[in-house]
């Protein structure tokens, strides 16, 4: 039987930065001024493991998504906004069994907490693009995701009632294989 959640030999430095990064962000939201009216995305997509895109399977993914207010950085023209994500990837079969001792056939649960970055006038066209990124901490293991702590990265437009992303979730070659989870994600958001 293969524990839920399972943790490796960690690198303490990367732990501690993540949990950091967590802890600011959670402390941030939790702040009236940046709490008020978040926008909620339910979103889906599919999800491809890195390697070779040619042989692997792709599987299902779903996240819900909490983005708050945008802040200025100083008299630039960029902005930022906390950015809290949960989600699941499906497990899938794996055309060559079992990758370096990890089992593709595991299903991965994530909370995600970063910043989500604009540039640019509120009204110029270019606005809705955006980038975020989260440090992510996570149950199930499989050789995409092989630590319980990954980087996840998102690319998109976020129109006002729905969005479109690439997403790539990865554990920045900090432990065991280092496949990756690559999404094209779409959503609604309210």
């Amino acid at each position: 039987m293969v524990p839920l959640l399972r943790f490796p030999i960690m690198n303490t430095r990367a732990v501690l930065s993540c949990l950091t990064v967590l802890v600011l962000t959670f402390g941030c939201v939790a702040h009236p001024a940046i709490a008020a009216d978040p926008l909620i995305s339910i979103e889906g997509g599919w999800s491809f493991m890195g390697m070779n895109y040619t042989v692997d399977k792709s599987t299902a993914a779903a996240f819900v998504e909490a983005l708050f207010g945008d802040h200025p950085i100083g008299s630039t023209a960029f902005t930022w906004a906390p950015d809290v994500t949960a989600g699941w990837i499906s497990g899938r079969g794996y055309p060559c069994g079992d990758y370096q001792g990890y089992s593709a056939r595991n299903d991965i649960w994530l909370i995600a907490a970063g910043l989500r970055f604009h540039y640019g006038a509120a009204n110029a066209w270019y606005r809705p693009f955006f980038f975020s990124l989260q440090p992510t901490l996570h149950a199930g293991l499989t050789p995409a995701e092989s630590g319980n702590y990954e980087f996840t990265l998102t690319l998109g437009w976020q129109a006002r009632h729905w969005m479109l992303g690439v997403r790539h979730s990865s554990n920045a070659d900090l432990n065991g294989p280092n496949l990756g989870e690559t999404m094209l994600v779409g959503g609604v958001t309210f």
